[in-house]
């Protein structure tokens, strides 16, 4: 797996990843647009740049874990894994198809490089903290990550997960929160008031760190100082625009569990082409 080490290849990436979601959820014709999309900046900096993992590490006792919460958002996932090397891109066309690997929400027992299988929400970051907890007894200093949305903290079980990890100490694991503001049902602040998440996370003795989640450097820097905090877990808030790169759906809820038709995608690609030229070549 290529390492990408400049803004600009990363951010080419990133958005051929957003193609790539566009691609696949015209054919599939279901899915979530608007996560998958506002995510590609923070995945393909974790499999492109911070993680220590390839498809060649699948098994290797040392590698770091990325536990996806928010398993609704595939697409992105399976995007940036087959840029990555773990399938075939051309597999892409199969989402959601019967007998496809790539499930509406990922599936560790058909997807290669998936960590968990993820559905109900408000699961991952304590999926996480076993593997965190497993690493300490093991005397292992592999980085545990978990991808989680802001509307799955309306779940009991994530602020159990993370007193757990607050009470323990757990080094070595970072929640990444994809702060987008919208769920299903509309706002989150409206739906079911989340702030202030920093304060909350900070009084169960996590570190957290806020960023711009479609910020290259910001992303890359806070998984950076993540992994020098060995005393405490960290949390990364990412403060993200919902459908990322498309004009029409950032910002709007009503495109959390929708996908585009045929002249929507159509328009999206153009959309997303078109910023391929406001890229410009810029080191991290």
């Amino acid at each position: 797996m290529q390492k990408l080490t400049t803004r600009e290849d990363l951010e080419r990436m990133a958005n051929t990843i957003r193609k790539d979601i566009i691609s696949m959820l015209l054919t599939a014709g279901s899915g979530h647009s608007a996560g998958p999309l506002d995510l590609a900046d923070i995945a393909t900096a974790l499999y492109f740049n911070v993680l220590n993992t390839s498809p060649k590490q699948k098994t290797d006792p040392d590698r770091d874990r990325l536990h996806i919460s928010c398993g609704h958002t595939a697409p992105v996932w399976y995007a940036t894994l087959a840029r990555a090397g773990y399938f075939p891109v051309e597999e892409l066309k199969t989402l959601r198809k019967l007998g496809t690997r790539l499930q509406g929400h990922v599936d560790r027992l058909t997807t290669p490089g998936i960590e968990s299988s993820a559905a109900s929400l408000g699961q991952g970051l304590g999926i996480a903290c076993g593997a965190a907890y497993a690493g300490v007894i093991d005397g292992k200093t592999y980085q545990t990550y978990a991808l989680l949305s802001d509307g799955e903290h309306d779940e009991g079980s994530i602020w159990e997960a993370v007193a757990f990890a607050g009470n323990y100490k757990l080094a070595h694991l970072t929640a990444i929160i994809d702060r987008n503001n919208i769920q299903i049902d509309g706002p989150t602040e409206t739906v079911m008031r989340k702030e202030s998440l920093k304060e909350k996370y900070e009084a169960f003795g996590w570190h957290v760190i806020e960023i711009d989640g479609h910020n290259m450097s910001e992303i890359i820097g806070a998984c950076n100082e993540a992994k020098a905090i060995v005393e405490q877990p960290v949390c990364i808030i990412a403060h993200t625009i919902a459908g990322k790169g498309v004009d029409f759906m950032e910002y709007q809820y009503q495109w959390h569990g929708n996908p585009p038709n045929k002249d929507q995608a159509r328009e999206a690609l153009k959309q997303l082409r078109s910023l391929d030229n406001k890229i410009v070549p810029s080191d991290l």
